[in-house]
């Protein structure tokens, strides 16, 4: 036991001098923090928990009428604990504008993000690469999960169904995959020679539609993965195409700049409304039936009336095409759009001005929105390679960061302008390369080699009033000195002869002492 006790006492003296490392059986000496140091934090990953607006929702109505008395959120800290969800605060929209960057999440593998959908739950968010991939994300803290190889082409589409049950998607070739939630392909088929643009179930999931480049619309059994009837009318390629909330009706847009809408039984065109002078890239319905919203390449937003088969309104306010369109779970005078330049808006049915935007949200074009089922949060997926998550700001958010600015009032706007300018100049972006603290260079078998240093400091730390010795680099590849060839004559030189790729080195053979000497 003393033999050990003494063996132990010189390991930590000198044999084992590493803290955190195993030698021999003995664990190395314990790390004093004396307060000269500085000890980073770990990575704090950004957390969006919704269930805490949810028990407050729960617990309001019980006490009071959840409509008539509920109060009013003011801006300041103390009413964030009073937060409820998104959907709770119907006819206020302006509860639900989703300004708040929150987390950027890449693929391994950086492909441009063509398709995005949350999970009927809300739990995950899967996005669809151009390189044919599923990435699954976390929707609480937004980190990786899994990665399966979908398609074999750039994928395009992907709906649910309305019971949560199946996921369908859509690729660059014209084939269509079905998926179980498990994420188990359970079929696929060859639905279009061209690109599958957009894809729609009807409200009963018996049926869905898809809309390809090839011109036609077609309408498929779901169970059996097989063509019920084919649309054609369109001149040329078929973009987007979304079934009617609750009756048969279908309605198409196309890079005819003509808006169609269509009787899924008969197969017959019903109408054509002419009001887009560019490509119809999106066409969504309100969940109340009445509204269509398209999105074009002339840059504008329209808003139709099927009552009255009439523009209802024109929103200006895209500076670049309109590439995206998705209406609010909730509050159905809402919905979001994104265009080429990156920029996202929010519009409010009745006012024609934009009532809240991102601007600069991605540098690449937004190919997708897609609000979480409660409606507290916003992805965005771009050809910038990124997908993004967006939420709600907080009372008392200073909204201050570039994201948010543009929602400041004029006198705010520019001091925060100022201050992100002041900002920017005294902190311009570097290349650096990872920098591993202390207690990671411990934990993390991957920097064991790496030279133990103090972050920001670069000098060794001290355990038990001693410096630490630096342990050994590692051992690179040294090539082997050179040898020459055996001289074959009377006379030897000094050392080789001098070749362009060489030092200017003299090299002393063994057995001579500096000068010319013969054989014998």
């Amino acid at each position: 036991m003393a033999a050990e006790t003494a063996r132990s006492e010189s390991f930590v003296s000198g044999d084992n001098p590493y803290p955190g490392r195993t030698v021999g059986g003995i664990r190395g000496p314990k790390v004093v923090y004396d307060g000269k140091r500085k000890r980073e934090n770990p990575v704090v990953r950004k957390t969006i928990d919704f269930n805490p607006t949810i028990v407050r929702y729960l617990q309001d109505r019980i006490y009071r009428d959840p409509l008539r008395k509920r109060p009013h959120l003011q801006p300041t800290m103390d009413y964030v604990r009073k937060m409820e969800p998104a959907g709770s605060y119907m006819g206020v929209p302006a509860n639900a504008f989703t300004t708040k960057f929150v987390q950027t999440v890449i693929n391994k593998v950086r492909r441009p993000i063509n398709a995005l959908t949350w999970t009927p739950e809300g739990k995950r968010m899967i996005t669809g690469s151009h390189s044919g991939e599923f990435t699954l994300w976390n929707g609480l803290q937004f980190n990786f999960e899994t990665i399966l190889q979908a398609h074999s082409d750039p994928i395009r589409c992907m709906i649910w169904s309305h019971d949560g049950a199946w996921l369908v998607s859509s690729d660059e070739n014209g084939t269509i995959k079905y998926w179980q939630a498990s994420m188990n392909n359970v079929k696929a088929f060859q639905a279009h020679a061209e690109s599958v643009r957009d894809l729609s179930f009807c409200p009963t999931d018996f049926l869905f539609a898809s809309a390809s480049d090839d011109r036609t619309i077609r309408v498929w059994d779901f169970r059996e993965a097989k063509m019920i009837v084919e649309l054609k009318g369109h001149h040329w390629d078929a973009k987007c195409v979304d079934w009617h909330p609750y009756k048969s009706l279908l309605a198409s847009g196309s890079k005819d700049n003509l808006l169609k809408l269509w009787c899924p039984k008969s197969g017959k065109e019903i109408c054509t409304m002419h009001g887009h002078k560019n490509t119809v890239t999106r066409a969504k319905w309100n969940r109340n039936g009445n509204w269509l919203a398209t999105g074009s390449r002339d840059q504008l937003v329209k808003i139709w009336d099927i009552r009255t088969m009439r523009e209802l309104a024109t929103l200006k306010g895209h500076t670049r095409e309109v590439t995206s369109l998705a209406w609010h779970p909730f509050h159905e005078e809402m919905f979001a759009t994104g265009s080429f330049d990156g920029t996202i808006l929010f519009w409010v049915v009745g006012d024609e001005r934009v009532v809240a935007e991102i601007t600069e949200a991605h540098e690449g074009s937004v190919w997708d929105l897609d609000w979480h089922p409660l409606g507290h949060m916003l992805a965005s997926g771009s050809n910038d390679q990124t997908a993004r998550f967006w939420t709600r700001n907080r009372p008392g958010d200073e909204m201050k960061d570039k994201y948010n600015v543009n929602q400041l009032p004029e006198s705010k706007r520019k001091e925060a302008l100022s201050a992100l300018a002041t900002t920017a100049r005294l902190n311009p972006p570097s290349r650096f390369g990872r920098i591993s603290s202390f207690d990671d260079a411990i934990s993390d078998r991957g920097d064991m080699d790496a030279p133990v240093v103090i972050p920001g400091l670069g000098s060794t730390p001290v355990v038990n009033d001693q410096q630490l010795p630096q342990p050994p680099p590692p051992r690179r590849f040294e090539p082997p000195p050179f040898m020459p060839p055996p001289m074959r004559g009377r006379f030897q030189p000094r050392g080789p002869p001098r070749m362009p790729y060489q030092s200017q080195q003299r090299y002393q053979m063994p057995g001579q002492p500096g000068m010319w000497r013969g054989r014998g």
